[in-house]
């Protein structure tokens, strides 16, 4: 997995310290153990979660993410199918509208 610098880029001079467990600790150290979870299926935890969430701003670079790990169109279409049953037929359509430009 490369390394993450998202949050020391975009928030290292206003908010250090998040920047740090941003970037060395959750994608340093939880996301690169492999011991159990592969990329893959972390990758579809974390939409599920961001999804149900309606986090739909962090939803765009977990799918490009999860792409990247080996997540495909037709695993991406029945995780957001399935998830509409469940968090709600709106965030399903945000989140394929995000997943088709990502999927095209």
């Amino acid at each position: 997995m490369k390394k993450q610098t998202a949050g020391h880029q975009q928030l290292g001079d206003f908010a250090p310290q998040f920047a740090h467990y941003n970037d060395d600790l959750l994608f340093g150290e939880v996301w690169a153990d492999e011991t159990v979870l592969s990329p893959k299926l972390r990758s579809m935890l974390t939409l599920s979660a961001l999804i149900s969430g309606g986090n739909f701003a962090q939803v765009e670079p977990h799918l490009k993410m999860a792409k990247e790990n080996g997540v495909t169109k037709d695993e991406i279409s029945a995780l957001i199918t399935h998830l509409a049953f469940y968090v709600g037929w709106p965030k399903a359509w945000s989140a394929f509208n995000l997943a088709k430009e990502i999927y095209h």
